[in-house]
C-alpha cells in the first residue's frame, strides 16, 4: 500500500509488482479504466514481464483495495486526483525517472495527461483502446449504440429519458452492447468480470466522472479532451485497439494524426480488450513496442 493525501483526507493506493523493478528492462505501469473498475481486468499483461520486465498493477484510489470515500462529491473526484496518485506512485516506486505506461480505455486518457505533464521519466507509452476527446468517444459509442437491435436500443432510450437507469432492464440492454463492442469473449474472463464489478461494488467514481453507462455520460469528464494538445507529446507511442472496439477507428486515427512519430496496431478479433480477447498476439505486439526502448 501507498500512504498519501489529498486535500485534506488520508488514502490508501493498493499495488502489485509482477517482476522485479530493478531489472534492466524499463518497468511498465498499467493504468485501468472505468474510471470506476479495478486491474484485475487487466491482468493477462502480466504476461509482459516474461522477459524480465517488471509490471505494475494498482487498483486507483475509490476502486478496488485501494480507499474507497462515497462521501465525497465531484469536486474530489477530479482527472487531477489520479494524476497526482500516479506521479506519486512512480516516485514511491522509485521509477519516477525512467518508466513506461500503459493506459486502457479511461486509463489511457490518465496516461495522456501524465504525457503532457513531460515527465522526464517517461520513456515509452502505450495508448490501448481510447481516445484524446470524451465527447468523440461518446459520439462514436452512440453511433455503434445506434446499429443495436431497435428493441434495445428502445429500452436504453426510455430508462434514460425516465431516469431509471438503475434498472435491470437497462442494465440487461447495456450489456447487448458490451458484449459486442467491449469483449466479444463468451463466457468474459473471470477476471474481466471481477475487474468491472468494482464498478457495481461502489459505483461512486464511475456514476461522479462517467455517469450510468458507456454511452449515456453526464458525470464530470463528460468535457474532457486534449485532442488540441496532442502535439505536445513527444513520447514514443503506440496505439492498440480492436477492430470491434467502442473505442473505434476514427478515435484512433485522431491520436495518430496528433501524436508525432506514433504507431498504430489493431486486432481484428478483439473488441475493447484485445488484451484479454488476442492475449498472446497483445503481448507480443507491446512487448515488441517496449523493447525498442529498454
Amino acid at each position: 500500500m501507498m500512504q498519501w493525501e489529498h486535500g485534506g483526507h488520508e488514502l490508501s493506493t493498493w499495488y502489485r509488482v509482477v517482476g522485479d523493478l530493478s531489472a534492466p528492462r524499463l518497468p511498465v505501469v498499467t493504468l485501468h479504466g472505468g474510471p470506476g473498475a479495478a486491474h484485475d481486468y487487466l491482468v493477462a499483461m502480466a504476461a509482459l514481464a516474461e522477459d524480465g520486465r517488471a509490471v505494475v498493477f494498482y487498483d486507483q484510489v475509490g476502486n478496488g483495495r485501494s480507499t474507497h470515500r462515497p462521501d465525497l462529491g465531484a469536486d474530489f473526484w477530479t482527472v487531477e486526483l489520479f494524476k497526482r496518485e500516479l506521479a506519486l506512485l512512480l516516485d514511491h516506486l522509485g521509477i519516477a525517472d525512467r518508466h513506461a505506461v500503459i493506459g486502457q480505455s479511461w486509463g489511457g486518457f490518465l496516461a495522456q495527461e501524465h504525457a503532457l505533464t513531460r515527465p522526464p521519466g517517461l520513456r515509452a507509452m502505450v495508448l490501448a483502446d481510447t481516445a484524446a476527446s470524451f465527447p468523440d468517444f461518446v459520439a462514436e459509442c452512440n453511433r455503434l449504440r445506434a446499429e443495436l437491435p431497435p428493441e434495445v436500443e428502445a429500452t436504453l432510450r426510455r430508462h434514460e429519458a425516465d431516469g431509471t437507469t438503475d434498472a435491470p432492464e437497462y442494465a440487461a440492454a447495456c450489456d447487448v452492447f458490451y458484449r459486442r463492442h467491449v469483449c466479444r469473449l463468451d463466457p468474459w474472463p473471470a477476471e474481466l468480470d471481477e475487474g468491472f464489478a468494482w464498478i457495481e461494488r461502489d459505483p461512486t467514481v464511475y456514476y461522479t466522472m462517467n455517469g450510468p453507462s458507456e454511452f449515456h455520460v453526464i458525470g464530470s469528464i463528460k468535457d474532457w479532451s486534449v485532442a488540441d494538445r496532442l502535439s505536445e507529446i513527444d513520447v514514443p507511442t503506440l496505439l492498440v485497439s480492436g477492430r470491434y472496439d467502442e473505442a473505434t477507428p476514427a478515435l484512433q486515427q485522431t491520436l495518430l494524426d496528433g501524436i508525432a512519430g506514433s504507431e498504430w496496431v489493431m486486432f481484428e478479433y478483439s473488441a475493447h480488450c484485445p488484451h484479454a480477447e488476442e492475449p498472446e498476439r497483445f503481448a507480443e505486439v507491446v512487448g515488441a513496442f517496449l523493447r525498442q526502448h529498454d
